[in-house]
Order: C-alpha cells, then sequence, then structure tokens
C-alpha cells in the first residue's frame, strides 16, 4: 500500500501551522469525518499517517452518501449529529451545499469512481468484455445485488430497465441496504453482484471480474467538503487540502478510484 510521504509537512505551510496548533490544543483537535463506502479505502489508508503528522485525530465513520438508513450522511446531519468533514458523492454534496449543511467553498473534488462487478471467491468469472456478453450474463444469473447509493440507483433506475432483460429480471435483483454488495457476494447469498470498484476491492471472499463495459459505464465523483456546523473548521480544510494534494492522490488511485488531482 502506498504510504504518505514526508513532504506533507514540508510542501505546505498550512500543515506546519496546524500541528503546532494541534500540539497546543487542550483537548486535541478530532475530526469527525463521515465517508461513504467508496473513499473509505482511501481515508482509512491516509489517516494513521496524516494523524502523526499533523497531531490531529479522525474520528471516521462509515455512512452512505443517500438513502433511507438511517447512517446516511444527509439523515445524520439532519438528526444534528457532530460532523466536521463529508466525503461523499459529488451530487449529494452538491445537495447538502444547497441545503446550508456543507460548506460551499470549502468544496473539492477527490476521485471519479466505476461500476465493477464481483462473485464469490473461486467461483467462474461470466463474461462482461462486451455489451452482448454482459447483457447474456445478466440473464443467465441467478441472482444478483447492487447497492442502495449511486451506482444501485442507476443500474436499478436507469440502466437495467433499458436493457430488455425479460419480465423475471426484477425478481432476482436485490437492492442492498445498510451492507456492503460484496459481502453479499462472499457468503453466496447472490451470484453476481455490482457496486463501485473501490467499494468491492477492500471486501474479503469474493473476485472483481472486472468494470462494466464502458458503453454502459456510469462514472460517480466523490468530493469533499466541511460541514457548516464544524467546530474544527481550520483543521478540516487542512485535510481536504491534503486530500486533494499530489501525495493523497497515489492513495486514492490505490483504493481503487481515479484521483482528480494528477501526480
Amino acid at each position: 500500500m502506498p504510504r504518505l510521504l514526508p513532504s506533507l509537512a514540508l510542501t505546505c505551510t498550512l500543515f506546519t501551522a496546524l500541528a503546532a496548533n494541534a500540539a497546543q490544543q487542550t483537548p486535541p483537535i478530532i475530526l469527525t469525518v463521515l465517508g461513504s463506502g467508496g473513499i473509505m479505502g482511501a481515508i482509512r489508508a491516509i489517516a494513521p499517517g496524516y494523524e502523526k503528522t499533523t497531531g490531529v485525530t479522525l474520528n471516521i465513520q462509515e455512512a452512505p452518501s443517500m438513502g433511507n438508513t438511517a447512517q446516511a450522511i444527509p439523515n445524520r446531519l439532519a438528526r444534528k449529529e457532530p460532523a466536521d468533514v463529508v466525503l461523499m458523492v459529488g451530487s449529494a454534496l452538491d445537495t447538502l451545499v444547497a441545503q446550508g449543511q456543507a460548506n460551499k467553498a470549502s468544496r473539492v473534488d477527490l476521485g471519479k469512481s466505476f461500476i465493477a462487478m464481483a462473485v464469490r471467491e473461486g467461483e467462474r468469472h461470466p463474461d462482461i468484455s462486451t455489451l452482448a456478453a454482459f447483457r447474456k450474463t445478466l440473464i443467465d444469473s441467478t441472482s444478483l445485488a447492487y447497492s442502495d447509493s449511486a451506482s444501485g440507483v442507476y443500474l436499478s433506475r436507469i440502466l437495467f430497465p433499458s436493457m430488455a432483460l425479460g419480465a423475471d429480471f426484477p425478481n432476482k435483483a436485490r437492492m442492498i441496504a445498510a451492507e456492503p454488495v460484496g459481502e453479499v457476494v462472499a457468503r453466496g447469498d447472490v451470484n453476481i453482484g455490482f457496486q463501485q470498484l473501490s467499494e468491492l476491492k477492500p471486501v474479503k471472499g469474493i473476485d472483481i471480474v472486472g468494470l462494466i463495459p464502458d458503453s454502459v459505464q456510469k462514472m460517480t465523483l466523490y468530493s469533499g467538503a466541511v460541514t457548516t456546523t464544524s467546530s474544527h473548521a481550520q483543521a478540516a480544510r487542512a485535510l481536504l487540502t491534503y486530500l486533494s494534494s499530489k501525495e493523497a492522490a497515489k492513495v486514492i488511485e490505490h483504493s481503487g478510484l481515479k484521483p482528480v488531482t494528477a501526480y
């Protein structure tokens, strides 16, 4: 796994000042970070080095960008749960900005995510190399699952209905809420599953077959912002500054996202 470069504190005086300020804080600065599954791999990989360099503790909590579950970021903020930074689907973040729950000036785009398909570890890999092969795989499948977030909404409401998959297709398709789709696949509850590549990568017990065909692919942009209720706005902005840096881009790429910042 890529390691944070020592240039973190050397390339930006903001981090030097932040580290000095954090050391003087009593109690120390703790940032609550609410992150969607698609970007959790990146922020969790970045956290240890960031905390060591800056002295800021990251309280990272996984929370969907959208949906009806109590854990979803919009629902948590509506209940006035404490949060300093949100990392989530860009379009959902735009809604929070419009509602006055996230600071527009702090918004940064971090990574692009693409939909992939997985099967249980060791199972045969169905062909999805072409649109025709992908359609046949969907028709031949006995059961499949997708998330209740951005990728699953696109698949269930737009793509699958447009592909003429047969009258019985909806009966074998499941939308999964509040659980990674990969875990459902790993248990054998369904034979194929779809979710963002970055959300499938951390799951054990599955094989990632690959991305769905380019002609029907849907890119999801992950972005971050400081909440308008943050008690540590300066430290929250500094975290976002680092997440959008060249150093962090390598970690973001390793997590399965395509970083917005080139390196």
